[in-house]
């Protein structure tokens, strides 16, 4: 009998082969003609649009309270929140080819876009002491469906996804960002929580705020609330391809609290971080990533990071196992014309340690394809496909990284997205399958059930 997991898994596996098929095909004969032609086909939208001025007294408000050092300490996580958004390195997927001549209405670099979505162009004021400010936003609501909810999950509910404010100063020696608001984060194969829930066991009202201090030369020093060097999937859904995170997401930290130098220099780049891991408040993480490009077209970075202690706390935002554990990635870029593919490798380890109730070493491998092809100036379709896998078993002392000692886990998600102007629309969906799972420790309200299929639509403005 063909299970609604099945069809759902085919139907999103074809269309993700066929935008593939299309995406390399394009790419051929994009190539081809601009051989003939000497001619390069635009790489970026175009992006139009004035946007609104922000009042002074809020960039005040909100700077001062940066440059003061305050954030928000609640605790955070679904048993594996991650993102990855490096600061130094990466910047938005698609700046206007309009405004390349006018740097004031580009986007910024931060917050870091992969794509497809794009800022609005910043508006800049002058706040006095604090310096020439920039100011962008995002907000969005979402609904979903899923089947086989969790106990304390329900089969649709609609919420705000984003109410965010990104205040900058982007020059100087001194310079800062602070991003302020309401976010979720979805990911696949866990629990929805409410907006409202997602705040306050996250990462708080100010999910990221940062103090720059940037010399003239390759060096830059960050400290602050920052986004992690880790993986391939930045944390908000209005930065990344799909609306939810995946499951090798599910193994990274997203936001740490910590001090990050960052190094640039022609075709390579770097970082090194030391912070508090999963937001435990405890600053036993070193992180670093080292990038090299090899074109303006591809590149290949390796992270590497791990808890150089040991962490007995925990809470939502810092899940005990994987706050002590270490992590490693290989990520490969690749961009041309309208097609953008991102394979990426982890591997993480989490050591024995009987004091934490870890009798035996345990491990996750996986890997994930990410992609996406451009069709015009509005229209776009996103994919990911990945698998991950643990080791040991419950008999020989394996802790649970995924759906119990020894599981793993396969998903496929495509994400159709249309944007014109500020205003944005985009649908998801995506199948997730358990594999040699423990009942009780995978999906349904019991944890006994092995599949999840689940529908997102995400709409709003980007300003």
């Amino acid at each position: 009998m063909v299970t609604i997991l099945g069809v759902a898994a085919a139907a999103i596996g074809i269309s993700f082969l066929i935008f593939c098929w299309v995406g390399f095909h394009q790419t051929a004969r994009s190539l081809e003609e601009r051989r003939k032609s000497q001619r390069a086909f635009p790489l970026h939208r175009k992006q139009a649009g004035k946007n609104r001025q922000v009042a002074i007294f809020l960039g005040t408000i909100l700077s001062a309270a940066v440059l003061h050092g305050q954030t928000h300490s609640a605790g955070s996580s679904i048993a594996a929140a991650g993102g990855s958004t490096d600061v130094q390195q990466q910047t938005p997927a698609a700046p206007p080819t309009a405004s390349t001549a006018d740097t004031s209405s580009a986007p910024l670099a931060a917050p870091a876009m992969v794509g497809p979505l794009h800022t609005a162009a910043p508006n800049t004021f002058d706040a006095g002491p604090f310096g020439k400010l920039a100011f962008t936003g995002v907000l969005s609501g979402f609904g979903y469906w899923q089947s086989n909810p969790a106990a304390t999950d329900q089969a649709a509910r609609a919420d705000i996804s984003n109410g965010q404010l990104f205040l900058q100063k982007t020059s100087g020696l001194v310079q800062y960002f602070i991003q302020a608001g309401a976010y979720n984060i979805p990911a696949l194969g866990t629990p929805f929580l409410s907006t409202r829930n997602t705040i306050r066991d996250f990462f708080g009202p100010l999910p990221q705020a940062y103090l720059k201090l940037a010399p003239k030369g390759d060096f830059s020093l960050l400290i602050g609330k920052l986004p992690t060097l880790i993986g391939a999937e930045d944390t908000f859904t209005f930065q990344n391809l799909n609306i939810e995170r995946g499951l090798l997401w599910n193994q990274e930290n997203a936001v740490n609290r910590g001090m990050q130098l960052n190094y640039n220099k022609g075709k390579v780049s770097g970082s090194l971080a030391w912070n508090d891991g999963f937001y435990s408040n405890r600053y036993n993480w070193l992180t670093g990533s080292v990038t090299y490009a090899f074109s303006s077209a591809d590149s290949l970075e390796f992270v590497a990071s791990g808890n150089l202690g040991r962490t007995a706390y925990s809470s939502v935002a810092t899940p005990l196992y994987q706050n002590n554990s270490s992590i490693y990635n290989a990520i490969y870029t690749h961009t041309a014309s309208r097609w953008m593919v991102e394979p990426y490798f982890q591997y993480t380890r989490v050591p024995t340690d009987s004091r934490i109730g870890v009798a035996r070493t345990t491990a996750t491998a996986g890997g994930a394809i990410l992609g996406d092809y451009t069709f015009s100036n509005h229209l776009s379709l996103s994919g990911r496909v990945e698998y991950i896998g643990s080791t040991g078993t419950s008999r020989n002392g394996a802790v649970n990284l995924i759906y119990g000692p020894g599981s793993g886990a396969w998903s496929v998600t495509t994400t159709p997205t249309y944007q014109t102007k500020n205003f944005f629309a985009r649908a998801e969906l995506s199948a997730t399958q358990a594999v040699n799972y423990t009942p009780g420790d995978a999906l349904g309200s019991a944890g006994d059930n092995s599949s999840q299929v689940r529908g997102v639509i995400e709409t709003g403005f980007m300003f």
